[in-house]
């Protein structure tokens, strides 16, 4: 998707969450869209829970930062 179509695709999703007050289940590695329309986010890694929390609180997880980002050795 380009840039332009996700950001639609956030906004959509919010607009639908909103007009009918709906709670929505999103998967995607999009993390710029998973962090404007998060209120809460799981994070996975090989199919294990390794965060939950805010979008703010689980960026800033050192086990998150490890498994997606990588880490300086």
């Amino acid at each position: 998707m380009t840039h332009s179509e996700v950001d639609e695709l956030g906004r959509t999703i919010l607009q639908i969450r909103d007009e009918f007050d709906l709670t929505v289940l999103l998967v995607e590695h999009h993390m710029a869209m998973v962090m404007a329309v998060s209120d809460r986010v799981v994070v996975l890694d090989l199919g294990h829970k390794i965060a939950e929390g805010t979008a703010e609180a689980v960026v800033r997880d050192p086990l998150v930062i490890a498994a997606y980002l990588g880490t300086n050795a």
